[in-house]
């Protein structure tokens, strides 16, 4: 009788196909493995015959042995889940995470020719479910890291929200007096494609070589295993679904370049050492939405927020600031969103384009929007405007507020707006 681990030959009516069979979430469909790491279904009913090639033999996982060396630096690992943190079973396509350091120095021993590692489990979920609450718990674990004497820090984290919980790290940790790189992975590591191993890699290389002192990313440059970037924290974003290579900087430049099987680091954009000693500003207020403008938008989002007393909104407009206020139908978000300033609320306007910024000044719609209180995010992120506007609230007063969120304090903001193409050397 075949089990999920078995190498097993499927027999369909159109093929013969070869796996490694999986446990199925549905008793109609039959799952195997693929040689090449994809799992693929097939309706039961498609399937004539299973023949077992190999039994699944039981393997007892061995952890590495760790072995402090005197003479090389020590890099903390703080783990928070996604595919970085797991490790796949071969026999039977399962996933579990691995947090210790025996567990994560058995998953990329290479690690430990060039520090010892010290691994720490902080949480584990995927990154959309990410809270500002979780981002309290890194900032605790940093700190606590740090007065340990760590060399430099490495956050493992999954890569659809990786970028928004560095610019959040980045205004939460002031002078912050080691390196602190995010680091993802986008493909699984039971693919022969995978850049976990790499991405890995090319961060401690940076931590341990660069003296840099700041929050930054590290991602694959390209789809080929040649070099890493090191990202800003504040100007990055996911650009596409799957690639290796999904991470851009929008309006800058990525900060340097990792090579690979050298470790050589070529600057583009190195920061200034900031100095000064460190301070942790952790909290942030829950109460700030994003509403993107659309055609035909009602009032109705608008007026949600002033009845459930919400404190900033990011509103992300067209173009270089329009919004639908103009018309007679479109007067009652004009309407509400003046209400919602009137009450207190702060709003903060940042564009759907990628490049550029916005400008109050421009068009007279946009400088209507100015008149009523609305706050022109500049060349800011979207998704950076909210964690700061968030962690803003919850650390100034309101005055103090509306001064600083077009303040440049982590590199978010350019004051001057320059020809800028997708990066190359």
């Amino acid at each position: 009788m075949p089990a999920p681990g078995d190498k097993v030959k499927l027999v369909t009516k159109q093929e013969i196909v070869e796996g490694i069979l999986l446990p199925s979430p549905d008793k109609k469909v039959i799952m195997i493995k693929l040689d090449n790491g994809y799992n693929i279904g097939f309706p039961e009913k498609d399937v004539s015959k299973i023949i077992v090639v190999e039994k699944a033999a039981a393997k007892k996982e061995q952890s590495a042995i760790i072995i402090k060396n005197k003479n090389l630096p020590t890099i903390s690992i703080l783990h928070t889940g996604g595919t970085i943190a797991s490790k796949v079973d071969y026999k039977t396509g399962g996933v579990f995470a691995g947090f210790t350091n025996e567990d994560f120095l058995g998953m990329f021993p290479e690690m430990s020719t060039i520090a010892n590692i010290r691994s720490r489990h902080v949480a584990n979920l995927m990154s959309e479910d990410m809270r500002f609450n979780h981002y309290q718990l890194l900032a605790t674990a940093i700190e606590e890291e740090i007065k340990k004497g760590t060399s430099g820090i490495i956050i493992g984290h999954g890569t659809d929200t990786i970028a928004i919980t560095a610019a959040a790290l980045s205004f939460m940790l002031e002078n912050v007096s080691v390196p602190v790189i995010l680091v993802g992975s986008q493909r699984s590591s039971d693919r022969g494609s995978t850049d976990a191993a790499m991405n890995l890699f090319c961060a401690a290389q940076f931590i341990i070589h660069s003296g840099y002192q700041s929050v930054g990313i590290c991602m694959h440059e390209h789809s080929s295993d040649t070099a890493c970037l090191i990202l800003p924290a504040t100007k990055t974003r996911k650009m596409h679904t799957s690639r290796r290579d999904a991470f851009k900087v929008v309006n800058g430049k990525p900060i340097a370049r990792v090579d690979y099987k050298t470790g050589k680091i070529n600057w583009f954009n190195k920061p200034m050492v900031s100095g000064g000693k460190m301070f942790v500003r952790a909290k942030f207020e829950d109460k700030v939405a994003v509403i993107k403008t659309y055609v035909n938008m009602s009032s109705i989002f608008f007026d949600a927020l002033i009845t459930h007393k919400f404190k900033g909104l990011v509103l992300e407009a067209t173009g270089i600031g329009q919004a639908p206020t103009n018309i007679d139908e479109n007067i009652p978000n004009y309407k509400a969103l003046q209400t919602f300033i009137k009450n207190g609320g702060v709003v903060v306007l940042t564009s759907q384009c990628l490049f550029g910024a916005v400008h109050p000044d421009i068009y007279s719609n946009c400088r209507r929007l100015r008149d009523i209180g609305v706050i022109f995010g500049k060349d800011m992120l979207t998704e950076t405007a909210q964690v700061k506007l968030a962690w803003l609230l919850g650390n100034y007063s309101s005055d103090e507020v509306k001064k600083l969120i077009c303040t440049n304090l982590r590199g978010e903001i350019n004051e001057r707006q320059e020809y800028m193409p997708e990066f190359s050397e």
